[in-house]
């Protein structure tokens, strides 16, 4: 049985590195500092998001369905991976968020009470 490598100290919750591996065949041993890749350090529910939001092709509207969760949310949880990966998402400019908002209610993706409580934020 494999299990899913951690990632954070429990002691003091800093990162860990990788510094052996095993083969299981022929138990040869490679000892040494190696690096885990950005992913590594997502947590399991970061890493479901970002494969239905990759199975999605970033369609925003489509992630909403798999998920069953909202528009706002989705943002959300895509900017929670963004900066869990060392990140920083650019800041949009207030009428650009408008737009989109306005937009969206336009289309019959969201209602006007959501378009509001957006418009709001």
């Amino acid at each position: 049985m494999a299990y899913k490598i951690i990632t954070q100290c429990p002691v003091c919750s800093s990162k860990l590195t990788v510094t052996k591996l095993k083969c299981r065949k022929c138990d040869t041993v490679i000892e040494n500092n190696f690096e885990l890749s950005k992913f590594s350090y997502l947590s399991t529910e970061q890493l479901n998001f970002i494969e239905v939001f990759i199975k999605c092709k970033g369609n925003i509207k489509d992630v909403e369905r798999e998920l069953g969760i909202s528009y706002p949310t989705v943002r959300g949880k895509l900017e929670d991976v963004i900066a869990a990966l060392g990140y920083s998402a650019p800041a949009k400019a207030k009428q650009d968020d408008n737009s989109e908002i306005i937009s969206r209610l336009e289309k019959g993706e969201i209602s006007a009470e959501e378009a509001l409580n957006l418009l709001k934020k």
